[in-house]
């Protein structure tokens, strides 16, 4: 239902001459937190949770509790600038706005001429997931230009795919509702660092009676937290799934109901899961027989129960399998018929907005342009395409930092006949290695529509303070290059507040009654939709039920049920390559960032400490590695200089390196993502970013010659 109409004052003035205003977190995070902002003078003083927000409660997490840090920040792009030194010194001049413009039209128009549009390749994610920064004139003007399609996969496309092929949307209960949870299972997520508000909704919960169960290879303060933690080997998760599902089956935990009436192909299934037993999944996992039995037997008496499942799981190779397996278990035990229980992954289905108004990809043309995924930049940027890359557009994102296999892409962004342009908020690793660098608003600084993957509140971000320097907003920097090259089509003078408006105007049940008049006054409105959106079936999949068994799958020449296949860097999955590289590396988001948001602060890296890897005991007195010790870890790949702790935080021959610093504060210059995988995930083009296989050694401390 939607929350009660109430006016929300846009500003109030406190003591001192402090006006209090609005504002929404943009990153790229669950919460979509609400925000109260001091301004004194035109300036940013502090930055809190909204006391009066269901799900903020009144408080942010440690990386935007001092947001005008990042605002204010020494690196802040300020200015329009052009390059002056080679690639990756940072060395750049100011330049006008219409210069800019006027130097990347006619690099446009050049390379159009010689190679055809699709020679340009636009790049860009999340630094925002606001609706109109995150895509909407940018998709205009790309689309009407003819370039080269990105395909967004970076994050977290093979779970998407893979919910979708089980329940047809991304859709799971209201956390709020979680609450109501007698067990939650924490799957491949530490919400303590990457969903904070769903902390305290367990422990609402935990006080109610329930328990808390934590499943992650990494055993970090939520695991710590909880009243049981299993540890599988990293990417093992499809066959910890399958393995419950054999029990849940051959005790007879089912809802036979259901199953019978909500699902479809639950005979093929039955024979899937009979191939797993217990003692099968335990040799692949690690995790002993008796304990996934004891999991089996858990979930189907608790009731409600709810997997919070993460995306740290779905970053494998076989990571659209691994979700798909566990989406399709509260099916099996009709766990979907509760307020707060079934499975949640993300919500982000629950919104219905008008995506096509707000993208035009009508504007492209005729066939449609090839489609580059964006995991694999360093290979697009490196090896002979028709046309070649030769004009990189880079906003909303960090690639010289974030993209895998990262020494292959700066070996990309090095190319002197690479024409280059970033638009940012701060100078980061990819600026310098651009032509062009534009200055972009922050989020307190421009208008924007927010949803959550998380939550279900709409919200409104207004601008609290004027653009810093001569920054613009993504929606606006895209208009004025529509009129640079020439584009007459009435879409490139949308105004912001037509795009929201656009993007509301969908005809979705869940928006009814939600405009950007309403917004302006209540602030944020929860959508239309039920609490429990699968009570009673009405799956968004081809059948309308759980597909256990999907034609479309079959069509596409994946398993139509689901298969464990071991990570393609793994001991079972290869034998040679492990032999050499015995260490099993995830890349977890640190504490203290956001990928690589925040990395740059000086408050977040004291805090974080230093680009550190945890290993096992085991495998720290084998390589005669001790705490506080310099390591360093490689594999074919690259190299990275690493200080080791050593303690319980996962299996043997599994290491953590909490992510993503910048590569320029790294001992050595290399990032983490010299080291990771640029392979597609098996579903959706998936980013592989913790399927790695590395050997680790010590190594004299940075700045000390070697002995």
């Amino acid at each position: 239902m939607t929350e009660g109409r109430k006016t929300r004052p846009a500003s109030r003035v406190d003591t001192g001459g402090i006006v209090v205003k609005p504002a929404v977190c943009p990153h790229d995070c669950w919460d979509t937190c609400a925000m109260l902002v001091q301004v004194k003078d035109g300036r940013v003083v502090r930055v809190m949770g909204d006391p009066d927000h269901p799900v903020t409660r009144g408080f942010l997490c440690v990386k935007t509790n001092h947001y005008e840090e990042r605002v204010y920040s020494p690196d802040r792009v300020l200015y329009p600038m052009k390059r002056t030194g080679p690639k990756g010194s940072g060395q750049f001049a100011r330049i006008s706005w219409d210069e800019a413009l006027s130097i990347i039209a006619d690099r446009f128009r050049a390379i159009i001429a010689e190679y055809g549009a699709e020679a340009i390749l636009p790049y860009s994610y999340a630094g925002t997931i606001g609706v109109l920064q995150y895509g909407s004139m940018d998709r205009r003007f790309f689309h009407r230009l003819g370039a080269s399609q990105l395909d967004r996969t970076i994050c977290s496309a093979a779970g998407e795919a893979a919910v979708n092929s089980v329940l047809g949307a991304r859709m799971g209960p209201d956390p709020e509702d979680m609450v109501h949870a007698r067990l939650i299972v924490v799957w491949g997520v530490n919400p303590i660092s990457s969903n904070p508000h769903q902390w305290p909704i367990i422990e609402e919960a935990r006080r109610r009676g329930a328990r808390l169960v934590v499943i992650d290879p990494y055993r970090h303060k939520a695991a710590r937290e909880a009243d049981w933690h299993l540890s599988p080997r990293p990417g093992t998760d499809a066959a910890l799934a399958l393995g419950v599902m054999h029990v849940l089956v051959r005790e007879g935990w089912l809802d036979r109901e259901y199953i019978d009436r909500y699902t479809l192909g639950f005979d093929r299934l039955e024979r899937k899961v009979a191939e797993w037993p217990p003692e099968r999944a335990a040799a692949v996992t690690g995790i002993p027989a008796g304990d996934i039995v004891a999991l089996a037997r858990l979930w189907w008496e608790s009731r409600p129960a709810v997997l919070r499942v993460g995306y740290g799981l779905q970053r494998h190779t076989n990571g659209g399998s691994t979700v798909r397996a566990i989406a399709m278990i509260p099916a099996l035990t009709g766990h979907w018929r509760d307020r707060g229980g079934g499975f949640l992954l993300s919500n982000s289905s629950s919104y219905g907005l008008n995506s096509f108004a707000l993208k035009r990809p009508d504007l492209m043309p005729s066939p449609p342009p090839r489609v580059i995924n964006m995991i694999e930049l360093g290979k697009a940027l490196t090896e002979p395409l028709d046309p070649p890359v030769k004009a990189l557009f880079v906003y909303n994102s960090n690639p010289a930092c974030v993209a895998p296999n990262g020494s292959r892409v700066l070996q990309g962004l090095s190319r002197e006949d690479l024409f280059t342009v970033v638009h940012e908020q701060l100078f980061t690793d990819t600026c310098r290695w651009a032509d062009i660098v534009l200055p972009a608003t922050t989020q307190f600084e421009h208008l924007d529509l927010m949803t959550s993957y998380w939550h279900l509140y709409v919200q409104l971000n207004e601008p609290v303070i004027e653009p810093l320097g001569e920054a613009v907003p993504n929606t606006e920097l895209f208009r004025r290059l529509a009129r640079a090259m020439g584009f007459t089509e009435p879409c490139f003078r949308d105004s912001d507040e037509d795009l929201i408006r656009q993007a509301l105007s969908s005809g979705s049940p869940y928006l009814e009654g939600i405009t950007l008049e309403r917004l302006k006054r209540e602030r944020r409105i929860k959508v239309n939709r039920p609490a429990a959106p699968f009570t009673e079936g009405g799956f968004g999949t081809p059948s309308g039920r759980v597909e256990f068994y999907s034609e479309a799958l079959a069509a596409q020449g994946f398993d139509p049920v689901v298969e464990y296949t071991p990570p393609a860097e793994s001991v079972d999955g290869s034998p040679e390559l492990a032999a050499r590289y015995p260490i099993a590396l995830i890349t977890p988001a640190a504490h203290h960032f956001l990928n690589s948001t925040f990395a740059n602060l000086p408050r977040m890296m004291e805090r974080e400490g230093a680009p550190t890897i945890y290993l096992n005991p085991v495998d720290a007195e084998a390589r005669s590695i001790r705490s506080g010790d310099w390591v360093r870890v490689f594999n074919d790949r690259g190299s990275v200089l690493l200080k080791a702790q050593v303690g319980d935080w996962s299996q043997p021959g599994v290491a953590i390196s909490p992510s993503i610093w910048w590569s320029r504060h790294m001992p050595g210059g290399a990032g983490i993502n010299v080291l990771t995988l640029d392979q597609p995930a098996d579903m959706g083009g998936g980013a592989s970013f913790h399927t790695n296989l590395v050997q680790v050694e010590r190594a004299d401390p940075p700045g000390q010659p070697s002995q």
